[in-house]
């Protein structure tokens, strides 16, 4: 049986190695995973306690429109809960917005080396994906403005973009809107925006009221620790968000990730905690990559991409016979580049000690800590 012409030849996703795939693989006892950016500090204690309430209720749909979540996200935001759409994952708001308005011989505008699915939910609509290259790993917005015409339906914006890690201002993102035509949608993706420290970075949510064509995306998947519940969400107009409703799968938010969702939100001290704990592992990484020389972009999420200045699938291989699972720059458009998630201080000190035996570097123990 033949599928539709618009599969052939696209990629399957390929997630990072598992822990327990690892350990199997290699015979390894401890094994570190620094590929997914996941939060290695893990979630909020009070999501663990709320969970037990949601027992005897496994027996039953959970609410169709995550309606509970919504009110409670509108009133951490001060916004209205008809602007807010969940999803399974962030991800699947993406596969929304892609299913309520590509058609075939739409295009879609995003950069050349960002987050994948939006060119997998672009292509898989018959439309085209319009592929702009990044500038020293940032969006190149004039040429992506550029790049946009009467076919363009939707403009992909992954702020902070993921795998580099670095973002556009707030004034680089308003200018960037105001030279987009109406009848183009823009997503901004801000997947990582809770990790994100510089003063320059859009407030997006203040664009909202006044631009109908404006989609944010956010999830609880990175710093709320919550990605094995795979929880996401949108906020854009209200009229925007009806439209995202009418192809929203029945009951994609489970009962135990709307609680745990619900729970997360409450604790934003562990928020705070994990930011300030990203920062210094960050800096851990950084000082130590400037004493060998290797550079890396500037990174506003809880990961590094860096030049490894060797093949990168060579220096995964031995990072992961050691027992340290990083993502390789060969499947990202980075040949000797790896990311690396920024883990705690103990994690971050055992990659640098494997990253200096693949790279046959010198480390001093200070440096790593």
């Amino acid at each position: 049986m033949r599928t539709k012409a618009t599969l052939h030849g696209l990629p399957v996703y390929q997630p990072g190695k598992l822990l327990e795939e690892v350990k199997r693989e290699l015979g390894l006892d401890e094994v570190i995973k620094l590929a997914s950016n996941e939060n290695p500090f893990g979630c909020s204690p009070k999501v663990w306690e709320s969970l037990a309430k949601e027992r005897e209720f496994f027996a039953m749909y959970p609410e169709g429109d995550a309606r509970g979540l919504r009110l409670e996200l509108a009133d951490f935001y001060g916004t209205s809960p008809d602007r807010i759409v969940c999803g399974n994952g962030s991800d699947e708001i993406v596969q929304m917005i892609a299913r309520a308005y590509l058609e075939p011989g739409d295009q879609a505008v995003m950069a050349d080396i960002t987050f994948p699915r939006y060119k997998t939910m672009t292509v898989v609509e018959g439309a085209k994906a319009v592929e702009v290259p990044l500038v020293n790993g940032v969006h190149d917005l004039d040429a992506m403005v550029e790049a946009v015409n009467e076919k363009t339906k939707i403009v992909w914006v992954c702020n902070p973009n993921n795998p580099t890690g670095t973002v556009i201002s707030h004034t680089e993102l308003t200018r960037f809107l105001s030279r987009l035509p109406d009848h183009v949608l823009i997503v901004v993706d801000e997947a990582y925006y809770e990790y994100v420290t510089d003063a320059d970075y859009p407030d997006t949510l203040s664009l909202l009221p006044d631009d109908p064509r404006l989609i944010v995306l956010r999830t609880f998947s990175k710093i709320y620790g919550l990605a094995a519940f795979r929880i996401g969400y949108g906020i854009a107009s209200p009229e925007l968000a009806r439209e995202l409703e009418k192809v929203r799968e029945p009951f994609n938010t489970n009962r135990l990730a709307q609680r745990a969702a619900r729970t997360a939100l409450t604790d934003q001290d562990f928020v705070c905690n994990c930011r300030e704990a990203n920062r210094k592992g960050m800096d851990q990484i950084v000082r130590q990559l400037e004493n060998w020389g290797l550079s890396y972009f500037p990174s506003q999420g809880n990961f590094l991409l860096l030049d490894t200045q060797r093949p990168a699938q060579e220096v995964f291989d031995v990072l992961l016979r050691q027992g340290v699972i990083v993502r390789s720059g060969s499947a990202l458009g980075y040949p000797t580049h790896i990311r690396v998630t920024i883990g705690t201080e103990e994690q971050n000190r055992r990659f640098l000690q494997a990253l200096a035996y693949a790279l046959e570097k010198p480390i001093p123990k200070e440096a790593a800590r």
